[in-house]
């Protein structure tokens, strides 16, 4: 059975077990603290300091302050992406509404080889041991041979030290018995944890237009996910396109993790968003239906209407601050109490 057939069989069997577990319900929970516009950005190591658009941004909690990492974007035609670093945001004045702007940012990851040459978006970020490790859409050019390459979405992997130096950067393949698969599209994946040399992730590969999540095993040695390892734990239900993870996870307790996902729904093609929680296997253990949805004009109108797209999660006192790219043109942040997100949870049984 070739590489794509076993991801497709699983993908099948996965619909049949695990759908019904959601329904198509809204309970926005969260408040809008406010919106970071491009034109909020200032970008100092690069000659055109204001980008066109600035969305879909990674985040790190560090004290009482956030770091975040904004997919930047200056060219309109070919709409190419670097992803940036901010200056440290302190928590309490953004849960108060007061952001200082303009923001000091500088770009730290943009286009360097052949597999992200069109662009590098969406970070998720985690730290272990003292280092920053960065996961990220490489859209660019994956060699066949001499002369021959296809152009997808790539999972990439910048590793950076404490002071966000890079020290290493590359891109995964999925791979069974030294055969190598690569799926349309490899994104919208999540460290849950890191030991030795393996990481536990959150996956989501793009097979034949199928859009589903996994949780799968890494390699730091090689930049390989095992195939074998991948197992479907979310699939998208009757009245959605797709899901995806769409956030780093948020240590809550010794092995149990918060993530944020989102679907696209059937009836309008929209952008809609939850929650959940993971062990630290990647094992599925609780749900939430729509938590999170696009809005008025700000948060429906843009280059892709109609998205709430979240890449950094944060859990500060007692908040959960979800800070969500809007409509592929500006960042959105997003509040709520996590005991109320907690009791939105639909918890599965073992």
């Amino acid at each position: 059975m070739e590489l794509k057939d076993i991801l497709l069989h699983k993908i099948k069997e996965a619909r049949k077990k695990l759908r019904g577990i959601r329904s198509f319900k809204i309970e926005d929970i969260f408040k809008r603290i406010g919106y970071i516009y491009p034109q909020d950005i200032k970008v100092i190591n690069y000659p055109r300091y204001k980008p066109f658009v600035a969305f879909n941004p990674g985040a790190l909690k560090v004290n009482d302050n956030v770091i975040l990492f904004p997919r930047l974007i200056f060219d309109y035609y070919l709409y190419s992406s670097s992803i940036g670093l901010t200056e440290r945001l302190n928590l309490d004045e953004i849960l108060s509404g007061n952001i200082k702007k303009p923001i000091e940012t500088r770009i730290i990851l943009w286009p360097k080889f052949s597999w992200d040459l069109n662009g590098c978006e969406d970070a998720r970020v985690h730290v272990h041991n003292d280092l920053v490790y960065v996961l990220y859409t490489a859209y660019g050019f994956y060699r066949l041979g001499p002369r021959n390459y296809t152009r997808k979405p790539l999972l990439g992997l910048a590793i950076l030290d404490m002071n966000f130096n890079i020290r290493r950067r590359g891109v995964f393949k999925i791979v069974k018995d030294g055969k190598i698969f690569i799926p349309d599209a490899h994104k919208s994946c999540a460290i849950v944890k890191i030991e030795n040399n393996t990481l536990v992730m959150l996956e989501r590969p793009i097979i034949d237009g199928n859009a589903i999540c996994w949780k799968a095993l890494g390699s730091l040695e090689d930049l390989t996910v095992d195939l074998e390892t991948f197992e479907p734990i979310l699939v998208n239900e009757v009245f959605e396109e797709h899901v995806g993870w769409s956030t780093n996870v948020v240590k809550l307790s010794k092995s149990e993790y918060l993530v944020g996902w989102h679907a696209m729904v059937t009836h309008n093609l929209a952008y809609y968003n939850g929650l959940a929680i993971v062990d630290d296997e990647g094992n599925l253990l609780a749900i939430s239906n729509y938590l999170l949805t696009p809005k008025g004009v700000i948060e429906e109108y843009g280059d892709r209407s109609q998205v709430i797209y979240g890449s950094g999660l944060v859990k500060y006192k007692e908040y959960i601050i979800w800070f969500g790219g809007v409509s592929d043109y500006c960042i959105g942040i997003f509040v709520t109490e996590l005991d109320k997100a907690m009791e939105k949870m639909k918890w599965l049984k073992g």
